[in-house]
């Protein structure tokens, strides 16, 4: 800061981003099993938005979008870990419990 109250933008801009770090490592100290704490993903603020990319880009790396850095990395773990599970898991999952509720309603046969 100068004599005349001015802070350079350079000093607020790293001021800013230390702040940031801080969120994340106090999330991933919080989620230390999470994989936002394991893979550490990157982090990027566009808009109103914060971005947590794992890859080489959104179309093909692990996303998570909120509106906090905490609202972003909550995200990316939902996202990683719906990726960790085969799509045959979901579908087969979803069929035994509608057969199971069938089987449930059925009568015996009166003898």
């Amino acid at each position: 800061m100068n004599q005349n109250g001015y802070t350079p933008r350079r000093r607020r801009v790293v001021n800013y981003a230390a702040a940031v770090v801080e969120q994340m490592e106090h999330y991933c100290v919080e989620h230390s099993g999470s994989p936002s704490a394991v893979r550490r993903p990157q982090l990027f603020f566009r808009g109103d938005l914060w971005i947590a990319l794992l890859g080489p880009n959104v179309e093909e790396g692990i996303v998570g979008i909120g509106s906090t850095v905490r609202a972003a990395l909550r995200a990316f773990d939902a996202q990683y870990l719906a990726g960790q599970r085969p799509p045959n898991e979901k579908i087969s999952s979803s069929i035994k419990t509608r057969q199971s509720s069938t089987v449930q309603l059925r009568r015996l046969p009166e003898c």
